[in-house]
């Protein structure tokens, strides 16, 4: 078990013998050496970070896969789809934090770097620690360290600190709530505890999940959404925000949702949380289904909106996740991805409209792993959906 803690690093020197001079190097947490003698025997990986998507997803991704695979990945253009490319801070932590779980080596490793090449050697369970020193969201640190820590030689303990609720990522109620339950059907188990919300500008939050290594994970279908049974929900305020604006977020939501659905009762509670790093407000709107597929409409305050308008916008947002029919909401999607790629079997999930950060993940997948997905559209009176197939690589954990 080993104890890392990984802030940022602005290191400028350059590898010129590896790489000709176009890669800043950022510190190195492990010796070239130690890197080589762990990995393992598998072929390097090129990526071109504009494509698709062209943002941070191909990097969590790519680096997540490098680590369980064992092949060195090297990603050029990172970023270049996004007004301000190369890496962020919040990018950075995460490849740090990946660079220690797996012993590797991080080529590339400072913020506005174009260029990277993270080279992995054995991932280990141990006590980690990544801040973004921003607001960068906790929740994308998840998203590439979770992966990873499944493939350890035991459990992981993460202390990731930044943003909790973020724009451009999942809240982390979310991450408990709707990708929890589901990713655990693949096998998976890890706790998440919120020790403290964190919001932009400043961040300041924190949150601690445990993870247990695992052999293998199995396969998922998921093809009959069912009907919806239960809606429910959190409006929150934090910091000098008066609690009155979560209760009127809340009301507002449940006003937008029952004029859709009258048949099921929408229970939003409006909470003030206590345990946090600066102001914020937020909310999460939930939907369950009788077959266990769960659904999410979230919205963040931003200076000028009205609680009116928060409310509504996830109100929306959760109708129109389940107006589709299928099993999966547009931002579940892509983050089930590399577990249908890793899973020994094929896994059907039924979605609607394929976003084009799944389909970025589906190419960092099929090039990075031996996985095989087919997207095919499903029409009929109702719905228009789409069953994602993955016939995955099987990864089995050497470490265990």
């Amino acid at each position: 078990m080993r104890g890392i803690t990984i802030g940022l690093s602005r290191a400028g020197s350059y590898v010129a013998k590896l790489f000709g001079g176009r890669f800043p190097s950022g510190k190195l947490g492990k010796s070239k050496q130690a890197a080589r003698q762990g990995q393992m025997d598998s072929p390097p990986v090129e990526l071109d970070g504009s494509v698709m998507e062209g943002g941070g997803q191909i990097l969590r991704v790519a680096a997540a896969l490098s680590c369980i695979s064992g092949s060195s990945v090297t990603i050029s253009k990172v970023r270049a789809g996004r007004s301000t490319p190369g890496l962020r801070p919040q990018h950075l932590t995460g490849l740090q934090l990946l660079r220690e779980m797996c012993a590797g080596v991080l080529q590339g490793g400072a913020v506005g770097s174009a260029d990277i090449r993270l080279t992995p050697s054995k991932i280990a369970a141990g006590n980690y620690t990544a801040d973004t020193r921003t607001a960068g969201s906790v929740c994308l640190l998840l998203q590439a360290a979770l992966p990873c820590a499944l493939y350890a030689d035991g459990v992981s303990n993460l202390c990731l600190r930044g943003g909790t609720d973020a724009e451009m990522a999942p809240q982390i109620d979310y991450t408990i709530k709707v990708f929890k339950p589901v990713v655990e059907k693949f096998g998976v188990h890890f706790d998440c505890d919120v020790t403290v919300r964190g919001f932009y500008p400043k961040g300041g939050g924190e949150v601690r999940a445990t993870v247990r290594a695992l052999k293998e994970l199995r396969p998922v279908t998921m093809l009959d959404r069912g009907i919806i049974c239960k809606i429910h929900g959190r409006a929150y305020t934090a910091g000098v925000l008066p609690f009155k604006l979560a209760r009127d977020t809340a009301a507002a939501a449940a006003r937008t949702i029952r004029r859709q659905i009258r048949e099921l009762d929408v229970d939003i509670q409006a909470v003030r949380e206590d345990k946090a790093f600066g102001n914020g407000n937020g909310i999460i709107v939930i939907a369950e289904s009788s077959t266990g597929c769960l659904f999410a409409g979230s919205a963040l305050g931003k200076r000028g909106a009205s609680a009116d308008k928060i409310g509504t916008e996830a109100a929306e947002m959760l109708l129109d996740n389940i107006g589709h029919g299928g099993c999966v909401d547009q931002f579940l999607q892509d983050q089930l991805i590399i577990f249908m790629a890793l899973a020994k079997g094929t896994s059907r999930i039924r979605t609607g409209a394929v976003t084009l950060h799944t389909r970025t993940a589906i190419h960092v997948a099929q090039q990075m792993t031996q996985a095989k997905f087919t997207i095919t559209k499903c029409e009929d009176e109702l719905n228009v959906n789409y069953i994602v197939e993955c016939e995955g690589s099987g990864v089995t954990n050497p470490n265990l």
